[in-house]
């Protein structure tokens, strides 16, 4: 832990944060020591779009894993980085921004306010017609509406706050968008579609105000956080790695170390505020 604090005090640092930020706060994460052996099949963007059956199944799965989602709270993980943000002019350093890869809002729960959510966010709906934007929440109730009878939780909850429906998926009934009666989709990024050139160009900014790149909780194995690592190497920037297992970055790293990050993250900030 020292040779990481070494690296970090009194440095500009940019935070890239993934799902084994969340694992302890009871959200499962796809390819992290702990995650299910199950294998998952996350819904691709093409299949969403294409397939009326599809978006059927996938939002039965998401109506009986949102409510875990909803009610999850920020962990030791989630709090110190939000520590972090605040005491970060006190340290000599500075926190030019946490970019995370995660879609349950967590780090904002937390307290943290620079964050830029890479992939979206589970708790806003927004309709492929329109484009309106609308809250998962209200989106909850109108779905409980059109389907009373699913009231159970999931007996095993899924990443990205999917699940296991079963027998519910042929029957479920969806609401289409309200204003003008498009598909509505979650507000995030599925698998084979792009995140935003936006959202990318200014996680690309914040790197560029950023002296370090500190990884906390991501395996690195999808390009689209994986990008900031070969990034930070191209500036000949120190990467810096927190994660429990193996990730795709560990060779690009100046310092690694593994282990529960709701016990490494606090250490840390306690070790920088010193």
């Amino acid at each position: 832990m020292a040779d990481v604090a070494a690296c970090l005090v009194g440095k500009r640092v940019l935070v890239l944060g993934g799902a084994g930020v969340s694992t302890e706060s009871g959200i499962p994460d796809y390819r992290g020591p702990k995650s299910s052996k199950t294998p998952r099949n996350p819904m691709r963007f093409q299949q969403f779009v294409g397939s009326e059956g599809a978006r059927r199944r996938y939002w039965a799965r998401s109506f009986v894993g949102w409510g875990r989602v909803a009610d999850a709270r920020p962990n030791a993980a989630h709090r110190a980085l939000a520590r972090l943000e605040t005491v970060s002019s006190t340290t000599g350093g500075q926190l030019t921004g946490l970019v995370t890869q995660n879609v349950d809002g967590l780090h904002q729960a937390a307290g943290s306010r620079r964050v830029l959510e890479l992939h979206g966010s589970l708790a806003a709906v927004r309709c492929l017609g329109c484009r309106a934007l609308s809250s998962r929440r209200l989106l909850q109730r109108r779905l409980l509406e059109l389907n009373p009878e699913v009231t159970a939780y999931p007996l095993e909850l899924a990443p990205d706050g999917d699940a296991e429906a079963g027998d519910l998926e042929a029957g479920f009934r969806v609401p289409p968008c309200p204003m003008c009666g498009g598909v509505l989709k979650p507000d995030v990024v599925f698998f084979g579609e792009n995140v935003p050139k936006a959202r990318v160009l200014r996680a690309y900014e914040l790197l560029g105000q950023a002296e370090v790149l500190l990884v906390v909780g991501s395996s690195l194995t999808v390009f689209s956080g994986y990008r900031f690592v070969v990034q930070a190497v191209k500036e000949g920037k120190p990467v810096v790695i927190l994660n429990q297992g193996e990730t795709r970055g560990d060779a690009a790293a100046s310092v690694k170390l593994e282990g529960r990050l709701g016990e490494l993250l606090p250490n840390l900030t306690e070790r920088l505020i010193r």
